[in-house]
Formats: structure tokens, sequence, C-alpha cells
């Protein structure tokens, strides 16, 4: 799981990666700023206080929106990143796996309704982390379970739906709980680090992808509608 941890790493910075990755990271940034710029203003505008006042709470409140802009990314990212991520996937098969079937692309409104339940789901995980930070280290446990849970449910399942309906997924996905949420906890690991959090769901992407093909090799039998080549190495 470690090796395929670090190929996904190593593939964000290959040109296929590299447009995507830019595009993700700089979207992402605009809506952190726009979201901590708006809610700034709005202590501003409704919240009447001396003037001294008013200034300390409006630094120290920046402070604290730049530090809970970490639990943040990972939500405002994979809203972001969404609507690339089925484009990544397919990337990945092809440079990885060549010899295996072609995943089938999401429809447009799937990708949408997918990026739309990644940004849903994994918010209302970070929020309740971060009004857990009065809670020394029970934060950092709900963060890591949460999102370990959440990260590994929904990026597996994006990658197994490419190639079986979304109930076979499902049922793929409980049967391995263990591995995807080992898989899910190396990725809220990447999502804790500032800054290489903005990758979180490029990586997030090909890792599960890997995940996927050699837990679809495994499990072969039991799901008529994988096909996997014998001849593959698996990742």
């Amino acid at each position: 799981m470690l090796t395929a941890a670090g190929q996904a790493f190593r593939d964000l910075f290959t040109p296929p990666f590299r447009a995507v990755l830019f595009k993700s990271v700089g979207f992402t940034i605009a809506l952190l700023v726009l979201l901590i710029a708006a809610l700034v203003w709005a202590f501003g505008y409704f919240v009447t206080l001396p003037g001294w006042a008013e200034t300390t709470i409006q630094w120290l409140g920046g402070g604290a929106l730049v530090i809970g802009s970490i639990f943040l990314v990972p939500p405002a990212s994979s809203l972001v990143a969404g609507l690339y991520l089925d484009a990544i996937a397919g990337e990945v098969e092809r440079q990885h796996f060549p010899q295996d079937r072609p995943g089938r692309e999401l429809p447009m409104a799937k990708s949408i309704g997918l990026a739309l339940r990644f940004f849903f789901v994994v918010a209302a995980v970070n929020i309740l982390a971060l009004f857990l930070l009065l809670v020394p280290g029970v934060n950092l446990i709900a963060f890591y379970i949460g999102n370990g849970y959440l990260l590994g449910r929904e990026y597996f399942e994006l990658a197994a739906m490419r190639h079986i309906p979304s109930a076979e997924a499902r049922s793929l996905r409980k049967a391995n709980r263990g591995t995807v949420f080992l898989a899910g906890l190396i990725i809220a690991g990447l999502a804790s680090v500032p800054i290489l959090n903005f990758l979180t769901p490029l990586f997030a992407t090909g890792f599960m992808v890997r995940v996927f093909k050699s837990i679809a090799r495994q499990a072969a039998g039991g799901f008529a509608s994988i096909r996997v080549s014998e001849g593959a190495s698996p990742h």
C-alpha cells in the first residue's frame, strides 16, 4: 500500500497531472481567500465594538481563520477538483494499467453530484474537528478517523464505479473495509499537512485507483463485471 501511495504521489508532478494540479490549487486558494475575506467583512459590518477591541478581535479572528483553513482545505479542494477526478483516474489507468479494460467515464451530472457530495461529507467532519479544537487531542482523533473513513469510502467508490455499478462498488468496499480505511488514513495524513493538503484530491484519486485494482484482482471471481488482465502487474 505504501508503494502505491508513493507512486501516486510521484504521478502528481508528471505532465498529464500538472495542469489539473495548478487549476485545482489555484481555485482552492481563491475559494479560501474569498471565504476568509467574507467572514472578516461580515464581522466588521454586523458587530460594533470600540476601535481597539474590534481591531484586536479582527486580528485574532483572522489568525484563527488561517489556522481553521487547515481543516477547510480538504472539503474545498474536493469541491474544486471533483470535476477533474474522473479524468485523472482515466489517466492513471492508461499509464499504469494499459492491459486492463478501460473504465467508463462518469456522466457530467454524476461527476458534479460526486463533487458536491465530497464537499458536504468532508466539510461536516472537518467542521466538527474544528469545533473540537478546544478539547486537546480529541480534534486530531476526530480528524483522522473521520477523514480516514470518509475519504477512503468516497475515493474508493469513485475508482470502482468506473468499472462496476455503484451497488457493487459499495459491496466491494464493505468487504474490504479495513484496507479501504487504512488507505483513507494515508490520504487523511496528507490532508493534515499544510500546503501538501492541496494535493489531496488528485493524490487520493491516483492512489485509490491502485487500491481498487489490487482489490479487484483478488475479488474478480465474485464480481462478474470486473475484468482485469492477468498480465498486468499489481500496483
